[in-house]
């Protein structure tokens, strides 16, 4: 996985989703004193997502079954029949 280096010298982590159904939701969270919802994509069977970590998101849900690659490894999400 790629990290990236911003001017405020925050380190900015990409991660990459890929959907195994349809309807695999990712969702980001925010930073801050209250942690809320302030994004969400929704894929599809095959799609792939490529994001990352920002001064605004500090996580990320995952709902489905889907693969989840960062540099720590690769994670399998929802039940992986």
């Amino acid at each position: 996985m790629m990290t990236t280096t911003k001017d405020n010298g925050q380190n900015c982590e990409y991660f990459v989703v890929k959907a195994h159904d349809n309807g695999v939701q990712v969702i980001g969270l925010t930073r801050g004193q209250d942690t809320r919802f302030h994004h969400a994509e929704k894929l599809d069977r095959g799609e792939v997502l490529i994001a990352q970590f920002t001064e605004h998101t500090s996580a990320v849900k995952i709902r489905g079954r889907a693969t989840v690659m960062t540099k720590y490894g690769v994670i399998e999400a929802g039940d992986q029949e």
